[in-house]
C-alpha cells in the first residue's frame, strides 16, 4: 500500500495516530519484515552470510579475522590454580593464614576469608616451543599449547554462578540482555539456510546456572537466539514427524499456518511474526539437514578416536566433534556448556573426572580445525565465569568462588598463538599484570569478528545498547 496517497483522506492531518499508521500501512511494513526474514534465511540473500540488515546489513567495521565461533563454556568455574596458574608460593604457605593486607575489602561467596591457604594439588610442567606451563590434568591440551593463547589475568564483577555466567555471556549481570552469540549473529548473519545460525549444547551433570539467558537474544529479535540441540536422538525435540504424518501432510500444514501468519503480519507488521514464519520453515528444513549434520557415524574411525567420541552417546567429546561439523555447514556460533566445575569440596577427584571428560576433545578440536584449514578463521574460546580461591573450603579439598583472578584460553580466528598473557600475584589472589576484564574480553572478541564494540549497537527503549555497555578496551596483545 502507498501510505502517502491515503495519508489524509477524510481526516484532519493533526488527528493521524501511530495506531492508524500501523493499521493502514501494515502491508508495506509486513512486506519489509518478511523480505528481511527471507533474506536472513537464504531465500533472498544476495551474498552468503548477508547478515541481519537491522543496523549493520552484513557489513563489518573492518576486515574480520574470525568468521565463526566455538565457545567451550566451562560452567561452574574451573580452578585456575590446579590447571593453568602454578603458584610455588602457595605450596610453600599451604596451611597458613593469608596476609591480612591481602584480604582488605575482600568478600568471598561462602567461606570466611580468614580460611587457610591451600596449595595446588597437581604438578605443573612447561610444554611446547612457547614453554607454556599447564598442569598434569591437561596432557592433551599440553600438546597444542603452541596453537593457543592462555589468558591468566581475567577478572569479573560477579562471585556467584548465575550472575557470573550471565555477565560472561551477555556483558551484564542483569537478565534480559542479548548474549554474545546473539550479537555475533546480529552483526554477521548466518551462512546456513538449513540450520540455525546459533546452536547450543549442554553437557556435564546439569545445565548452566544462568539458564537459557546465556544464549538468549534479549531485546534483539528472537531470530538471533541460540537453538539448543541434543547430542543424542533427535537434535531438537519433536523434530521427527509423529506416526501417520508424512512429508506432504507436514508441508501442507506448514504452508497453511504460514499463510495465516502472513495475513496477521500484513495486518500488524510485527517482526516477531516474521520470525515465527522463519522458525516453521527452518524446522521443516532441519528435518533433513539436522540429522545429517548430527550423524557422527559418517566420521572416520581415526577422527572419532582423536576426539574420544562415541556415536549414539551423549558426551562433551561428541559435542566438540558436532561443533566442527556444524561450523563446516555454515553455522555461525556453536556453544557447549559443561556445568561440572563447582568444586567446593572433592576438588581432586572432580577435577580429574572433569578433565578426563573434556581435555582430549578440546585439544582434538584444535587439531582437527587446523588440519582442515578452519582454525585460521574459527575463533575457539575456553573458560568459566570466574576462578577459585587460594583459600581452602570443605575441610582440605575444596575452593570457593573467586572473581579477582582466573584463566581462559583462546585459539584461531586471529588470536596470537603460543602466548601466555597476564600474571597473578604469588598466591594467585589478584591480577598483577595485564588485567583483562570481561568487558575487555568481549571488546576483543568482537574486534576479531570485524566489529568496533562501541559501534555494534541496538537501540532499545530510547537507549543505544551494546555488548560491552559503556566499558571495554580491545586487548591488542592477544591479536596476531
Amino acid at each position: 500500500m502507498n501510505c502517502q496517497t491515503h495519508l489524509y483522506r477524510g481526516q484532519d492531518p493533526q488527528s493521524v495516530t501511530r495506531r492508524w499508521f500501523f493499521h493502514q500501512c501494515g502491508v508495506g511494513l509486513g512486506a519489509i519484515a518478511l523480505g528481511q526474514l527471507l533474506k536472513e534465511n537464504g531465500y533472498a540473500a544476495t551474498t552468503p552470510g548477508s547478515g541481519s540488515g537491522l543496523v549493520l546489513p552484513g557489513r563489518t567495521h573492518h576486515v574480520p579475522k574470525a568468521k565463526r565461533v566455538i565457545y567451550l563454556f566451562m560452567a561452574g568455574a574451573p580452578s585456575h590454580l590446579e590447571m593453568f596458574d602454578n603458584k610455588p608460593a602457595l605450596t610453600k604457605f599451604d596451611g597458613t593464614l593469608p596476609p591480612p593486607e591481602l584480604l582488605k575489602g575482600y568478600r568471598a561467596a561462602f567461606i570466611n576469608p580468614q580460611s587457610k591457604l591451600l596449595g595446588p594439588r597437581f604438578k605443573f610442567a612447561k610444554h611446547g616451543q612457547c614453554g607454556a606451563e599447564v598442569s598434569e590434568l591437561l596432557p592433551h591440551l599440553a600438546g597444542v599449547v603452541d596453537d593457543i593463547a592462555i589468558v591468566r589475568g581475567m577478572v569479573t564483577d560477579a562471585f556467584n554462578h548465575a550472575p557470573g555466567q550471565i555477565q560472561m555471556s551477555t556483558g551484564s549481570q542483569i537478565f534480559g540482555r542479548p548474549s554474545f552469540g546473539a550479537w555475533t549473529l546480529y552483526g554477521l548473519g548466518s551462512e546456513s539456510k538449513d540450520l540455525p545460525g546459533y546452536v547450543v549444547f549442554s553437557t556435564g551433570s546439569k545445565g548452566p546456572s544462568g539458564g537459557n539467558s546465556n544464549w538468549g537474544s534479549g531485546f534483539l529479535p528472537t531470530t538471533y537466539s541460540g537453538v539448543q540441540f541434543r547430542a543424542g536422538g533427535d537434535p531438537v525435540l519433536y523434530l521427527s514427524n509423529p506416526a501417520g504424518v508424512d512429508a506432504e501432510m507436514q508441508r501442507d500444514t506448514i504452508e497453511t499456518v504460514n499463510k495465516l501468519n502472513r495475513l496477521r503480519l500484513d495486518t500488524v507488521g510485527d517482526p516477531e511474526i516474521a520470525t515465527r514464519i522463519g522458525s516453521f520453515e527452518m524446522a521443516y528444513r532441519m528435518q533433513t539437514s539436522a540429522p545429517d549434520a548430527m550423524d557422527l557415524g559418517k566420521e572416520t574411525p581415526e577422527t572419532l578416536a582423536l576426539y574420544g567420541a562415541e556415536p549414539g552417546k551423549t558426551s562433551f567429546a561428541n559435542c566438540c566433534l558436532l561443533a566442527r561439523r556444524l561450523v563446516e555447514r555454515g553455522v555461525r556460533f556453536v556453544q557447549i556448556f559443561h556445568e561440572a566445575w563447582d568444586q567446593h569440596g572433592n576438588l581432586v577427584g572432580d577435577l580429574k573426572k572433569n578433565c578426563r571428560a573434556t581435555d582430549q576433545a578440546c585439544a582434538a578440536l584444535i587439531r582437527d580445525l587446523k588440519s582442515r584449514g578452519l582454525l585460521e578463521d574459527t575463533l575457539v574460546i575456553w573458560g568459566g565465569e570466574f576462578g577459585r580461591t587460594p583459600m581452602v573450603q570443605g575441610g582440605s579439598d575444596g575452593r570457593d568462588h573467586h572473581p579477582n583472578a582466573f584463566t581462559m584460553w583462546m585459539a584461531g580466528g586471529g588470536v596470537k598463538p603460543g602466548i601466555t598473557l597476564g600474571e597473578t600475584d604469588e598466591l594467585g589472589f589478584n591480577v598483577a599484570r595485564d588485567k583483562v576484564h570481561v568487558h575487555d574480553l568481549h571488546a576483543t572478541l568482537l574486534h576479531l569478528l570485524g566489529f568496533d564494540h562501541e559501534k555494534l549497537i541496538y537501540r532499545f527503549q530510547g537507549r543505544d545498547f551494546r555488548l560491552t555497555d559503556v566499558f571495554g578496551d580491545v586487548v591488542h596483545k592477544l591479536i596476531a
